[in-house]
């Protein structure tokens, strides 16, 4: 379909789906100009694509025109990609453009380009136009409101009109009107003159408070200057102060870390004391329970009495585990003691 659509609306190039197999950014870019020059001819999209941000924008201000212009959403993403997603976002713009052709028939296509401009209508640069007409119409009708209240009150307005016209003129009381006047001006001048006057005293005023100022400013720069070159009395034994604190501080960190690591020679060494003590522990509970059944192996190796000849073993082997016995007993007082 859009192939086809593309064909009727005269582009020049033939086009596959076999071109977006692959992403091809520059037949994409080439047909989205094409079309908006279709579209709007007057349009100064650039056409710069060589690098990504060029890209980049290109894409965001085709979108943005067919937005505003064709009011046609467009999927920035899908288009960037320039494979078969995008064939169908170009789909949006073709379809618009072909079913416009076919409404009036074909008639547009055959024309050229200078021609068929002729016939386009640019909605977005009638706007404000439009928005003017409704003020202005708004305004005709407040306007014409006013002037009918007014031509209502005519026939009224008339009366008294001629009435002032025809009445004869008084000099005297045409003087009062102008004495009234004229001492209503003068008033008027002389409050603006007080009001001058006031404006210099101010203005006075205000010129010798910015000297007195200005005065005081520079007192107390003379003051500052003059503090900071005085070197005050006490600032020698403030350094040695300073220096003998810092070394304090020094030896202070030195016996802090020693302190820390003797503590945790003390810790590993108590730990390893534990340890030797468990094992001690364990190995005579071991020692302990071998005597326990070496004694009990004598004790019944000891009630066999059949012979001269088993007396006379038995008693060979009993001396054998007397001696190993008390060679146990003392390697285990030894231990203990250990």
């Amino acid at each position: 379909d859009f192939t086809e659509m593309m064909r009727a609306l005269g582009y020049p190039r033939l086009i596959s789906m076999e071109n977006f197999q692959t992403p091809n950014f520059m037949l994409v870019s080439e047909v989205l100009l094409w079309l908006v020059k279709r579209y709007e001819p007057q349009s100064d999209i650039p056409g710069d694509v060589e690098t990504e941000q060029d890209r980049v924008f290109f894409i965001k201000a085709v979108a943005q025109f067919m937005a505003t212009k064709a009011h046609i959403k467009l999927n920035t993403k899908k288009l960037y990609q320039a494979d078969g997603y995008a064939v169908k976002e170009l789909l949006k713009v073709t379809s618009v453009l072909y079913g416009a052709m076919n409404t009036q028939g074909g008639e547009r296509a055959d024309l050229p380009e200078e021609d068929s401009s002729k016939f386009k209508f640019d909605l977005g640069s009638k706007i404000a136009d439009l928005k003017a007409a409704r003020q202005l119409a708004s305004e005709i009708t407040s306007k014409g409101a006013v002037l009918y209240d007014l031509l209502g009150k005519e026939v009224e307005l008339r009366e008294a009109r001629t009435e002032s016209i025809a009445r004869p003129l008084e000099i005297n009381e045409a003087e009062k009107v102008m004495k009234i006047a004229i001492n209503s001006v003068l008033e008027e001048v002389q409050k603006t003159k007080d009001m001058l006057n006031n404006v210099a005293l101010d203005e006075a005023s205000l010129e010798a408070k910015i000297e007195k100022r200005k005065l005081e400013l520079e007192r107390s720069q003379k003051r500052l200057q003059t503090l900071q070159s005085v070197r005050p009395a006490f600032m020698d034994e403030y350094e040695k102060i300073e220096e003998q604190l810092q070394k304090q501080y020094s030896t202070y960190l030195e016996k802090f870390r020693n302190l820390t690591y003797m503590e945790q020679l003390l810790d590993d060494h108590r730990r390893t004391e534990q340890e030797m003590f468990e094992e001690a522990a364990n190995m005579l509970r071991l020692i302990q329970n071998r005597l326990k059944e070496e004694e009990q192996h004598l004790l019944k190796s000891g009630g066999n009495d059949d012979s001269d000849i088993d007396i006379q073993e038995d008693e060979g082997s009993n001396s054998e585990g007397e001696l190993q016995i008390m060679r146990h007993r003392i390697s285990t007082e030894a231990l203990l003691q250990g």
